[in-house]
């Protein structure tokens, strides 16, 4: 794997590399994400769940929310990649999480970045303590928030107001992953991606974790593929097995558009043999994850407006810019290759035109021991269901 990447770094493939995984990515129907009563549900008008893997509520009259379940049958890992809450979806958020059984919750973007509202704010901020979501009658309270200078680890706990049951949450927030673009490095986004293993919150003992950005393609795309990559290198204790391309395509027959940029493919492939080194006990990773974990508690600010560098290929300025009552489209383009052709006119209502899919998929801890725990009987159904590349 270290000499696949080399190659394709000193040679510069990654473009080709993205354009090759984009165009071959399999394309499945998206149907009920583009019914009229759903369409003020998606963030953006581009980004829709499978109707094969989205995941469904139950307790409520219209079961549609813009997730999508990704199953990785030998990782053992079952993750719902999600868009940032709505203000007006948060209740069907949380409803999800409580049918879903989740532990966990993963945030990998800000509520606001470069000036535009990227997340509803759906948790309880330190002043307020508690927030109520009357439509579907929970309330989410703040217990502990732990701030360090690049993620934040909070404490929620989550009332269901009918039944009077209480579950606690774990939300893992990392703060400084800029939009389009990847972390400062590998080792911290490791870090970050322990930190999470061990609450133990990805495990088959709990729910899928709910894993978002903005859209919750591109970061999310990326911090599922690099956990699922390293639980396999462990579990093979042979990297040259691991085929990153490969896997990323697996995932992306559950969820459209995953990774957003050939500079999130490279941070991928960075990170996954950042944690190949971890897996065979290099020590200079250790030191440095322990000097990350010893970060001083501090609150990392971003003035409305601000940008963030790193990205090393142009991007439209989307993936959040606009909503999908603003004529706009938010996933990457990369322009220099040729659009693939159009499959399919897009499912709103309107016959005036075709468009193309800017994703251009037109062309259709460690693992658990054989005692862990089963999930829950849903959610083992879902798993049957879904065998890669069924729609």
């Amino acid at each position: 794997m270290d000499r696949e990447f080399q190659d394709i770094d000193s040679e510069g493939r990654w473009q080709k590399l993205y354009l090759d995984i984009r165009n071959q990515s399999h394309e499945c129907s998206y149907k009920v994400a583009k019914y009229p009563e759903n369409r003020n549900r998606n963030r953006y008008r581009d980004v829709s769940p499978f109707d094969h893997s989205r995941v469904k509520l139950k307790n409520t009259e219209n079961d549609y929310i813009n997730a999508s379940l990704i199953v990785m049958e030998e990782a053992q890992r079952s993750y719902i990649l999600t868009q940032g809450p709505l203000r007006s979806t948060c209740g069907h958020f949380w409803l999800m999480i409580w049918e879903q059984k989740t532990k966990a919750v993963i945030m990998l973007n800000r509520v606001i970045e470069k000036g535009s509202e990227k997340c509803a704010q759906y948790w309880p901020r330190a002043e307020e303590q508690e927030m109520t979501f009357r439509d579907t009658r929970f309330t989410v309270t703040l217990l502990s928030e732990d701030i360090k200078s690049y993620y934040t680890t909070r404490v929620l706990q989550l009332e269901n107001i009918s039944t009077g049951e209480k579950r606690e949450i774990y939300h893992f927030h990392y703060t400084a992953w800029p939009d389009f673009g990847v972390p400062e490095s590998p080792a911290s986004f490791l870090n970050f991606l322990f930190k999470v293993r061990e609450s133990g919150g990805l495990g088959e003992d709990h729910g899928p974790a709910v894993v978002h950005c903005s859209a919750g393609i591109g970061r999310s795309g990326t911090f599922s593929l690099v956990d699922t990559c390293v639980v396999l290198l462990d579990k093979r204790k042979d990297s040259s097995s691991v085929d990153i391309r490969s896997i990323l395509l697996d995932m992306r027959k559950y969820r459209m558009g995953l990774i957003q940029t050939p500079d999130q493919l490279r941070f991928s492939y960075m990170a996954v043999l950042e944690g190949a080194k971890h897996i065979r006990g290099d020590e200079s990773l250790e030191n440095r994850r322990q000097e990350s974990s010893k970060e001083k508690q501090e609150v990392m600010s971003e003035p409305p407006g601000a940008t963030q560098s790193g990205t090393r290929y142009p991007s439209e300025p989307c993936n959040g810019s606009q909503r999908d009552d603003q004529e706009g489209d938010c996933r990457q383009d990369v322009r220099a290759a040729a659009q693939p052709p159009c499959t399919e006119p897009e499912l709103d209502g309107s016959t005036a035109h075709k468009r193309c899919r800017e994703d251009g998929v037109s062309k259709s801890g460690p693992a658990k021991t054989a005692q862990s725990k089963h999930r829950t009987s849903d959610t083992e159904r879902k798993r049957k269901r879904l065998k890669v590349g069924d729609c």
